[in-house]
């Protein structure tokens, strides 16, 4: 087959177990339901690293965050690591980025040709963590419970105005596409930072939810005897250790949440009417994925950053159906299979350096496939050490060393509530599962390049804040000279050329 069009739709912090097609009952989703039900739906993807920049570092590269060096949402994604972007770039794809890809450094476009819009979030080093100071905060840029404690409706808000700008962007891009003259094929990447949170939705989206019935997180707290070590850090930098939530406010967070999830299928709706109003939709491959998804209270947890199956079990959908048949595949994946799969759409072979494999296997083959391992690590802010995880067969093995380790039979305890690691009958499991961390990554050696990183980036974050800053933020262009109508243009070129 020739090459494809491709659109990449990404949400921020949408967790799998919400939606339909992942066993969720309440969230108002037509579009994304449409998507799984005609397309290929993988009921067992992961972040490889359960927080926003890391896990679209590790997406876009294939490579794991240790490997790039690129840990947290003030690490530099280095210019150097090729992307999905270029090597489609360089098949001869015009690469489009529409939103946060949370870019850190002086590089904003990472093989893309074209951004649309700004980032949300800054691409300095100011949000650096420091492992060396466990017990600190970081209230004036990271989360606290007020996204809780505040939960309600906004007809605007800052990321209301972000998500806004983005698909509306991305609406005209695709009608852009099917009237250029630019007969390359195209990869749209489309990234929306809903349902991230505050958890404020507009008032449309909110009311798709009245009176229907918010359930409270199924694990509301945990038994100290059942609890874990970087749990108890967690709540601590979130403050959700010395605040009270009730459970109408944690039903007002949800139905926040659900109702940004509706808004977020409300943009996909419009995108998939401009490929099918224009005639593109047989030719192009939609994905549907996120970078990671949300505690939401669960285990008295919020957002992100654990390897508890809310924080990191996201959706992943490919909806192609001239190419694919409807199936779903419950063989694990990640977002590191990514990169593999648009190379292989796009007939480029697989570098070695990828850690992932192409799911073309999986969209093409039989449902039951070779088992898959998935690996993450977590080197972000909350761990004191490196955190690293690997998902097989029904087992998740969970290992740091600053904690206890964590082995939990997902087949029989979907609530991860007992850990197996160190009980009669599972010692020789986790011990296996030890000896391949340590086979598959040298820990102490990872932790000084992140302090070593850490430290760094905080030095020079400092010295830039004296006299003028200078800063990295991507600055969207804009060719007013040459936009609808000028006078060194002919008007009946403009008018035709611009209808579609």
């Amino acid at each position: 087959m020739s090459q494809p069009n491709i659109l990449l739709v990404m949400a921020d912090q949408l967790g799998a177990p919400f939606l339909h097609p992942y066993g969720g009952q309440t969230v108002v989703t037509p579009t994304i339901d449409r998507l799984a039900a005609e397309g290929v739906c993988f009921q067992s993807a992961y972040s490889n690293s359960p927080l926003c920049a890391p896990a679209r570092f590790a997406m876009m590269s294939g490579q794991l965050n240790s490997a790039i060096g690129a840990y947290d949402n003030a690490s530099e994604f280095p210019a150097s690591v090729p992307t999905f972007a270029h090597y489609l770039r360089a098949a001869g794809y015009q690469t489009s980025l529409a939103g946060k890809m949370h870019f850190v450094g002086p590089d904003q476009l990472h093989g893309y040709e074209e951004r649309l819009t700004t980032d949300i979030y800054p691409a300095d080093f100011g949000w650096t963590p420091n492992w060396s100071e466990s017990d600190s905060r970081f209230d004036w840029w990271f989360h606290n419970m007020e996204s809780v404690t505040g939960a309600g409706t906004a007809d605007v808000s800052n990321q209301l105005d972000y998500d806004d700008e983005v698909g509306f962007k991305a609406v005209r891009k695709l009608r852009d596409l099917a009237r250029t003259a630019d007969d390359r094929p195209w990869f749209l990447t489309v990234s929306l930072t809903h349902p991230h949170d505050p958890y404020v939705a507009r008032q449309q989206f909110w009311d798709l939810y009245e009176g229907a019935d918010i359930p409270l997180p199924e694990v509301r707290t945990i038994d100290p005897a059942n609890d874990d070590p970087h749990s108890q850090r967690l709540r601590h930098v979130i403050a959700a250790d010395v605040t009270e939530v009730s459970d109408a406010q944690t039903r007002d967070a949800r139905r926040a949440y659900f109702a940004n999830i509706s808004y977020v299928d409300h943009w996909t709706r419009q995108f998939l009417e401009v490929l099918d109003h224009h005639g593109m939709a047989d030719d192009t491959v939609v994905i549907f994925t996120s970078d990671h998804g949300d505690m939401l209270g669960e285990r008295g947890l919020w957002y992100k950053m654990s390897f508890f199956e809310h924080s990191a079990r996201i959706p992943l959908i490919v909806h192609a159906p001239s190419r694919f048949s409807p199936r779903t595949v419950k063989t694990h994946t990640s977002l590191l299979d990514l990169a593999p799969t648009l190379l292989e759409l796009a007939g480029v072979e697989t570098p070695e350096l990828m850690s992932g494999a192409s799911l073309l296997p999986l969209l093409t083959g039989p449902e039951t496939a070779e088992p898959r391992t998935v690996v993450g690590e977590y080197l972000g802010e909350g761990a004191i050490a490196p955190i690293f995880m690997i998902r097989r067969d029904q087992w998740k093995y969970v290992w740091s060393a600053a904690d206890p380790p964590q082995l939990y039979d997902l087949s029989n305890d979907r609530n991860e509530l007992n850990n197996l690691a160190g009980r009669a009958g599972h010692v020789a499991t986790a011990a296996a599962f030890e000896a391949e961390v340590h086979q598959r990554w040298d820990a102490e050696q990872i932790d000084g390049q992140v302090r070593a990183s850490q430290l760094a980036r905080r030095t020079i974050d400092e010295a830039m804040r004296r006299g003028r800053f200078s800063p990295w933020d991507f600055e969207p262009s804009s060719d007013a000279a040459n936009q609808f109508m000028r006078n060194h243009l002919d008007l009946n070129d403009v008018e035709s050329g611009r209808r579609a």
